[in-house]
């Protein structure tokens, strides 16, 4: 049976269990007494939650040592924000109490030891609380107020222990308990965004050789000489003009290839993300605290 402090449990206790107000540093008083003993240093609850050890640092009381009181063995008094350590009589018994540390592990042995001291017989003499500023005590709680031994109902095996089979050290009524709610456990869905993968978008140029014809053109200059008809004829006077230097100019031409690259648009591409909706299905068990009411006679309980 693992066992955790209360602010570890549940951050949000002060909110949840004591409506507001942190438990920790109120007074605790011996027994029905007005002696103060010390104060609640933390609380010690069980898997499911429940209350199970109020921590006390007696401070000066017996030195400082921090000892356990089963929720069972105190009473709750909300109006005068006190805890009545009803296991805790005397120096003696808190002296025989093993000495708790924040650091250790409560275990099965270190709890026998405790509860070995809290089923010790013992008589609780208290007196009428009536100073000022102390809540009154009803009348049959003020007087003497005898613990009986643990009923042997406890099971010598370990593994089959649990805290219900001790009531008189474990079980919180509201009669005693006044400020102290049950807990109970709630599914709380929520959603987590997390990145999965990613994805690079780049380009590539890939290079080819491309081969290309163009047919040209090139002009040249063909000069014929052929002997006309008629040769040896003698011409009209002044037909024939007999002159120097250039008679024609004729320009030749040719064809070159011209060869370069330009770029066109090829193909476009667009890149976006599309949502993928899932239902997620889970299940869970949830526990809650009930209250049990163990009553003698007939009793008027009102729920």
């Amino acid at each position: 049976m693992a066992l955790f402090k209360i602010g570890d449990f549940n951050p949000n206790y002060r909110e949840e269990a004591f409506e507001g107000e942190d438990v920790k540093g109120l007074d605790v008083y011996a027994g029905r007494t007005h002696e103060k003993i010390g104060s609640i240093h933390d609380v010690l609850v069980d898997e499911k939650g429940s209350f199970r050890y109020l921590v006390i640092d007696t401070g000066f009381w017996i030195f400082g040592k921090k000892v356990l009181l089963p929720v069972g063995r105190c009473h709750v008094d909300t109006a005068a924000r006190r805890i009545y350590a009803v296991g805790i009589s005397n120096k003696e018994q808190a002296e025989r109490l093993p000495e708790y540390d924040d650091s250790m592990t409560v275990d099965y042995d270190y709890e026998e030891r405790v509860r070995h001291v809290y089923r010790t017989p013992t008589v609780e003499t208290s007196m009428p609380v009536e100073a000022s500023g102390i809540a009154r005590v009803p009348a049959q709680s003020a007087t003497t107020h005898p613990v009986s031994p643990q009923p042997r109902s406890v099971p010598d095996d370990r593994n089959l222990y649990t805290y219900e089979h001790e009531p008189a050290l474990y079980q919180m009524n509201e009669q005693e308990h006044q400020s102290l709610r049950l807990y109970e456990e709630r599914l709380i869905a929520n959603k987590r965004r997390r990145q999965t993968g990613e994805v690079a978008i780049g380009k590539r140029v890939e290079t080819e050789t491309a081969r290309v014809s163009v047919p040209v053109e090139k002009e040249r200059l063909v000069i014929e000489r052929r002997t006309p008809e008629g040769v040896g004829t003698t011409v009209t006077p002044g037909v024939g003009d007999f002159r120097e230097g250039e008679v024609a100019h004729i320009s030749v031409y040719e064809e070159t290839a011209e060869i370069g690259k330009q770029a066109f648009v090829r193909e476009e591409v667009t890149v976006r993300k599309e949502i993928e909706r899932d239902t997620v299905e889970a299940t869970e068990t949830l526990r809650r605290e009930e209250l049990e009411v163990d009553v003698n006679g007939k009793p008027v309980v009102k729920p």
